[in-house]
């Protein structure tokens, strides 16, 4: 047994070798950091509270997931909470989405929303789909759009190219069409045969010239593809109004530099605003412009801040005869997303859509233009009661990007402007690609577009409609701040056309 005694004292004499020069390691190391955090000037955190201060980075970069997994409550979270978030997730997934023992949502606050249901609700065999909405009364080659709820803009650059194929192939399946953003138009847009929007925005990526201007070759080359439907000039965005495109350098790969005429692996920074465009004249030049190049329904894209410009635009419309209006109007939130984004104009600037949209409608109306001018809705419309919502204030189709980045696995990690998205959808790294599968997610955009369409139809079948497009303010009712409700009509009246107005139009009206 000599062997066995000499084997065991070896070996504890090793284990314990082992575990004081680990120990050695260790206090080195601190010691290291020790001289680095005392001496150095950048953090007084460290400099005061030499090692230990370095806790308080690691448990505010580690405080966002824990808050999300453990702490947080299930309507408490920015800027879309749980119960939001899961409620898309299974509906993308086509598994069981009712709830039980009652609705945790608050309806206290004020301006939240409570839909009028019906002594006398649509039967299911009353029920019918809804209409479809005409663009483009006088373009060469007008559209009908069928959903209720379209993919809206991000570009091939913000999102990756999985992520663009999955919502390709998924709007086809969904019957919806899908916006290109302001990046260009990627053959991943193609790829799923669905109908395209293509978006101009200021730093006319895809359709520019060297030196950033318009370019009609690039434009009719645009438009001669059969699946490219309409073109929306992007003014403004929610998230940072007033403000260009964003995307980092990280991002700019060479393929999306070769799509939007950029040099590669550099900051892509778009213009405040379209130099060719700085009032409502030239406005509709360029929109008249895009839409004779094309020969396509032509519109723009705004987040509304200062709304004297909105009724200038329709005087100078009835001006020069509403042909020459746009074809749509879309009304985007100031709390609306994006991948990257300054501080200040994504918190404090620009209307919420719940204002904005009444506001965009009513001032249409009341020049008489509203059936000339289609409005789309836009900013956090993600469930089946925002989008009634927005039927019920006057819009014409509703659009939703980071309700179908949901659908395709997006966990609100909020790492979209660093390339380091765990889900694959806003970043160009391959590794983390790979966790999207294009054709899988596909069906996830489906089924979310469906739900969509059920969940809304649930609303305006119990308030005694056939469709969501049919309701109306007085289907809704608004939380005051007393806590009462006032109907949504008394809020915000019908608005009457002006009398100078009427006439042309009756004008509009027979033109569609």
């Amino acid at each position: 047994m000599d062997w066995l005694a000499k084997f065991t004292s070896g070996g504890l004499e090793a284990m314990a070798t082992t575990f004081v020069f680990v120990v050695g390691l260790i206090v080195a190391g601190l010691i290291v950091l020790y001289l680095i955090d005392i001496s150095q000037t950048q953090d007084a955190i460290r400099r005061n509270y030499p090692v230990i201060g370095r806790f308080r980075r690691i448990f505010s970069t580690l405080g966002e997931f824990f808050r999300q997994y453990f702490f947080a409550m299930d309507r408490e979270e920015m800027p879309f909470n749980r119960a939001e978030r899961e409620w898309v997730y299974k509906s993308s997934r086509g598994v069981d989405n009712t709830l039980a023992f009652g609705s945790t949502i608050n309806l206290s606050p004020p301006g939240s929303i409570i839909f009028m249901n019906g002594a006398f609700p649509i039967m299911d065999e009353e029920a019918t789909p809804a209409p479809a909405v005409s663009f483009g009364p006088f373009s060469e080659h007008p559209y009908e759009a069928q959903s209720l709820i379209n993919i809206s803009g991000m570009s091939y650059g913000a999102i990756s190219k999985p992520a663009v194929r999955a919502l390709s192939k998924g709007a086809k399946l969904a019957g919806c069409w899908m916006n290109t953003g302001e990046g260009g138009l990627a053959s991943h847009h193609l790829e799923g045969g669905a109908d395209i929007v293509f978006q101009i925005g200021t730093a006319k990526y895809g359709v520019r010239t060297p030196d950033g201007k318009l370019d009609d070759d690039k434009l009719k080359d645009i438009a001669s593809n059969r699946q490219v439907k309409m073109f929306e000039l992007k003014l403004s965005q929610g998230a940072k109004p007033g403000k260009g495109g964003i995307l980092p350098g990280v991002k700019v790969t060479e393929e999306i530099a070769a799509i939007r005429g950029i040099p590669a692996h550099q900051d892509s920074i778009s213009p405040n605003g379209h130099p060719e465009a700085a009032n409502v004249s030239e406005l509709l030049d360029l929109i008249g412009h895009i839409r004779e190049v094309t020969g396509k329904p032509t519109g723009f894209k705004a987040v509304i801040g200062s709304t004297d410009w909105l009724e200038t635009l329709c005087e100078e419309i009835h001006k020069r005869g509403i042909e020459h209006a746009p074809d749509f109007i879309a009304v985007d939130s100031g709390d609306g997303g994006t991948g990257a984004a300054p501080m200040p104009l994504m918190d404090n600037c620009g209307m919420l859509v719940r204002e904005s949209l009444p506001l965009v409608v009513d001032t249409v109306t009341r020049y008489g233009l509203r059936d000339r001018i289609k409005i789309i809705a836009s900013g956090k419309l993600i469930t089946p009661a925002t989008v009634a919502w927005a039927y019920c204030a006057g819009a014409d189709v509703v659009v939703s990007a980071r309700g179908f980045m949901f659908a395709i696995g997006c966990i609100q990690a909020m790492k979209c402007n660093r390339n380091t998205c765990p889900t694959g959808i806003t970043t160009h790294d391959k590794r983390l690609q790979r966790g999207l599968d294009p054709e899988s997610k596909a069906v996830r955009v489906k089924n979310f577009a469906e739900k969509i369409h059920y969940g809304a139809g649930l609303i305006s079948h119990s308030c005694g409609v056939p469709n969501p497009r049919a309701l109306r303010r007085s289907h809704c009712r608004i939380v005051r701040p007393d806590g009462s409700t006032a109907p949504m009509d008394e809020i915000y009246p019908p608005q009457e056309v002006l009398p100078e107005y009427r006439g042309k139009r009756a004008k509009a009206a027979m033109a569609e």
